[in-house]
C-alpha cells in the first residue's frame, strides 16, 4: 500500500509529480501574498499556504528565474520583481473602455430605464464617448461625441474633482465657469465645496444646471493604477427622474462604477 507523500517531496501517494494546476494555484498564491506585504521569507510564506519550506523555496527560485520575485540580498526576503511590471504594462494598451463598460451601461439603462452615458477628459471638456438608451421615448437624444462643461455635468464634476489643483486651475481659466441655466454654478468657491463634497462621497447629483429639466448622478471609474479615467452618468428627466431618491439607485451606479474599474484592472484597496 503507498504510502503517504513526504512533504519535503512534495510527491503525491502515487509516486507522480502533483499536478501543473496545483503548481500555478500555488504560484499564484506566493504573488499574492507579496504583492499584499510588501516581501516575505520562505518560512512567513510556507506557514501561511500550509506547505513546507522546500516546496516554496523550489517555487521561488522558478519565479526568480523569471525575473517575476526578486530576493532582497540583505535580507534574504522575496518581492515582486520587474517581471510583473513587464506583464502588467502590456494590459491596459490591450482594453477599450467602451468595450469593458458597455454591458453594464446596458444593464443600468435597462433596469432604470433611463440614459446612461460613459465620459472622458479631453481638450477641456467632459466628451461622451458611449451611451445606452432607456426605453422611454423622452430618452432620445444621442450624446455620444458630445463635448460638455465640466462645471455644469455630473460626469464632468467627477473628472473635474479627481484632477490636481494647478490643472483644475488651468482648466477653469481657459473655459471660466459660464451659466448654462439659472442653476449653474458660477462661484469658484461654490463649485470648489462642491468637488470636495464629490471627492468624500464618491458621486455627483446635478439638478438642471446643464439643461432645464434635466437631471443626472455619475460615479468615477478607475484604471489600473487607481487614476480616474472616466465617469458613468444616468440622467433623466427632472419631473420624474430623481437620483437621490430613486431606491437603489446610487449604490447600484457606484457598484457598476467599481465593475468597468475592475474591468480595467483596478483593485480596490
Amino acid at each position: 500500500m503507498a504510502s503517504k507523500a513526504d512533504p519535503e517531496s512534495d510527491i503525491d501517494v502515487e509516486g507522480a509529480q502533483p499536478g501543473g494546476v496545483q503548481s500555478v494555484d500555488r504560484a499564484l498564491a506566493v504573488l499574492e501574498i507579496l504583492a499584499r506585504d510588501g516581501h516575505a521569507g520562505v518560512s512567513e510564506i510556507a506557514e501561511e499556504m500550509g506547505i513546507h519550506k522546500s516546496t516554496v523555496s523550489r517555487l521561488m527560485g522558478s519565479l526568480v528565474g523569471r525575473d517575476i520575485v526578486h530576493q532582497n540580498s540583505e535580507r534574504g526576503k522575496y518581492q515582486l520583481g520587474f517581471g510583473i511590471l513587464r506583464l502588467a504594462s502590456s494590459i491596459p494598451g490591450r482594453l477599450s473602455l467602451v468595450r469593458e463598460a458597455r454591458p453594464v451601461l446596458e444593464s443600468l439603462a435597462d433596469e432604470y430605464k433611463e440614459t446612461v452615458n460613459l465620459a472622458v477628459l479631453r481638450s477641456n471638456y467632459a466628451v461622451n464617448v458611449d451611451q445606452a438608451m432607456g426605453p422611454s421615448t423622452l430618452a432620445m437624444y444621442d450624446w455620444v461625441g458630445s463635448l460638455t462643461p465640466l462645471h455644469a455635468t455630473s460626469s464632468g464634476k467627477v473628472l473635474l474633482a479627481a484632477l490636481s489643483a494647478d490643472e483644475r486651475n488651468r482648466i477653469l481659466k481657459e473655459t471660466g465657469l459660464p451659466a448654462r441655466t439659472p442653476r449653474t454654478i458660477t462661484s469658484r468657491e461654490k463649485l470648489e465645496n462642491q468637488l470636495l463634497d464629490i471627492s468624500r462621497n464618491g458621486y455627483c447629483v446635478i439638478r438642471e444646471e446643464f439643461e432645464i429639466g434635466l437631471n443626472s448622478m455619475a460615479v468615477p471609474v478607475f484604471n489600473h493604477v487607481g487614476s480616474v479615467i472616466g465617469a458613468i452618468s444616468i440622467s433623466g428627466p427632472a419631473f420624474r427622474f430623481d437620483p437621490e431618491n430613486t431606491p437603489g439607485l446610487l449604490e447600484t451606479l457606484k457598484q457598476a462604477g467599481l465593475q468597468i474599474s475592475a474591468n480595467m484592472g483596478y483593485t480596490r484597496r
